[in-house]
């Protein structure tokens, strides 16, 4: 911890002293997956996959949001959220040495031995650069100090390098050339309903027959291709049908045509990636999912669309079809997608970091007790001081290991004062579970009023306090919130 903790200050004070001599600032950055089997108690293993997305703040030295998840053993539903630091040695020609330090909250899976949920995952890998690629093999320690998983392994990793491109928080709210991607470079993204219809016959992890629907809320981002395709991330957790703690993180690969003329459009789209939780049937965690859409634009940046298909556990019980509503918002346009001129729009974001603490938290088995959280939200600026928030917490301390929860809500804030300071409020839905804590099928809201203190070059302190309430459970608790923030422009066509 003392590490990661040294590590992130220095990485924040490169930020922070970094020259912005140019309107555009240019930052490598890294999108990471591996692959891993830890050994849990009993010599159990469970194949865990993980994915970040990691900027270079100093030279060689990369900081980001990081997750890992179940995908193959018994344990679908096991997921944890959190941060990594990475530096980069050069050893010779393109061979490369990496080590790191991971650390976040989680669980899930019926996986008792997590504790609270904090795992560190240190690790060294040896990686080959073959130029925007970058693989290797990746010996790490997986720990849960309050938990009793101790596991050291190899494992393969990949990363794909490229540049997250923006402007500072000065410059929102201007108009400039530019022609490329920025940020991280997609191009919509939406919130998501989806109604999961058991087949008949299904059963759930104890063997008892499963027929209720199951509702989940998540969001998905997509970036286009050319020839119509479009890749993308979504994640969702349930709402409803008694299976609070179900979530799944997939990656998308959709085919999209225009219907009738640029206002309707039809597609299919695949996926595959990590589902379970909730009593759900998954086996080890992979899930795949196919279906056909079609998308009726609302307006220039708004568009809704309506899904059904199929989702299936290779390994475990779960077949279901399922039917999908988004209403999502455009973020960009490639250039290759229409006649578009040079000018964009510097759009105004905010990333931040995030401890939350939980009051006298409800739990299934009638106790109350404090917990904590690690998390990680998305802050997109509107107008008028109003903002779209997604954020995603999951179980650090408490005894509430696999406790996780995904937020998608709106906030306003105050104009800064020429001190720096303000404040705001925000109202946050979503669904929640796992770790024992009393959400009862899943979904919560969590209203909150925070200040705000500008610490200079886009990097903000922010505390704030509010409640997280399940709308079935006995979850009740006021809960407080420390937030580390980094703002910048994003220029959109």
């Amino acid at each position: 911890m003392r590490f990661f903790t040294s590590a992130c200050l220095l990485a924040i004070s490169g930020v922070i002293h970094a020259a912005d001599s140019s309107v555009l600032i240019h930052r490598p950055a890294s999108f990471r997956l591996g692959f891993e089997n830890i050994t849990l108690p009993g010599n159990e293993k469970m194949g865990m996959v993980g994915g970040s997305y990691l900027l270079e703040t100093l030279p060689n030295l990369y900081l980001g949001p990081a997750a890992y998840g179940a995908i193959s053993g018994k344990r679908g539903g096991f997921f944890t959220g959190g941060g990594e630091v990475a530096y980069r040695l050069p050893l010779a020609n393109e061979l490369e040495l990496e080590t790191g330090f991971y650390v976040g909250g989680g669980g899930g899976g019926a996986a008792d031995s997590v504790g609270g949920g904090l795992m560190l995952r240190p690790h060294i890998d040896l990686l080959w650069n073959f130029g925007s690629i970058r693989a290797g093999i990746s010996a790490s320690s997986v720990r849960y100090p309050n938990g009793s998983i101790r596991s050291n392994q190899l494992g393969a990793v990949v990363s794909y390098e490229t540049d997250f491109i923006h402007t500072s928080a000065s410059r929102v709210g201007q108009s400039m050339p530019f022609r490329e991607r920025s940020g991280i470079g997609f191009d919509r993204i939406a919130v998501l309903g989806n109604v999961y219809q058991p087949r008949p016959g299904m059963t759930d992890n104890t063997g008892k027959p499963t027929t209720r629907k199951i509702g989940l809320a998540g969001f998905r981002t997509e970036q286009f291709l050319s020839n119509d395709w479009i890749w993308g991330i979504e994640a969702g957790g349930a709402t409803s049908g008694g299976a609070d703690g179900y979530a799944e993180v997939l990656g998308t690969l959709a085919w999209e045509k225009p219907l009738i003329g640029h206002s309707v459009y039809g597609g299919i789209r695949g996926s595959f990636g990590m589902g379970g939780g909730g009593n759900v049937a998954t086996g080890g965690g992979a899930l795949a999912k196919a279906g056909v859409y079609g998308t009726v634009l609302l307006s220039r940046d708004l568009y809704l669309s309506a899904e059904a298909g199929y989702a299936t556990a290779p390994d475990g019980e779960f077949r279901s079809r399922y039917a999908a509503l988004h209403l999502g918002v455009i973020l960009d346009r490639p250039v290759f997608q229409a006649n578009l001129d040079a000018t964009s729009f510097i759009q105004g974001w905010e990333w931040s970091g995030s401890v939350q603490h939980y009051v006298q938290a409800a739990r299934r088995d009638g106790s109350y007790r404090d917990l904590k959280t690690i998390g990680f939200k998305m802050d997109r600026d509107l107008e008028h001081g109003l903002y779209l928030s997604g954020q995603a917490h999951s179980a650090m301390t408490g005894a509430a290991g696999g406790y996780s929860v995904g937020l998608f809500g709106m906030g306003w804030k105050t104009p800064t004062t020429s001190f720096g300071l303000s404040a705001g409020a925000e109202l946050m839905l979503g669904a929640s579970g796992g770790g024992g804590v009393l959400t009862e099928g899943g979904a919560l809201a969590q209203p909150m009023i925070y200040a705000k203190q500008d610490l200079g070059h886009g990097w903000s302190a922010r505390v704030g306090a509010g409640k997280v309430r399940a709308f079935k459970g006995g979850l009740n608790s006021t809960v407080y919130d420390v937030s580390l923030g980094y703002s910048f422009g994003l220029p959109v066509h």
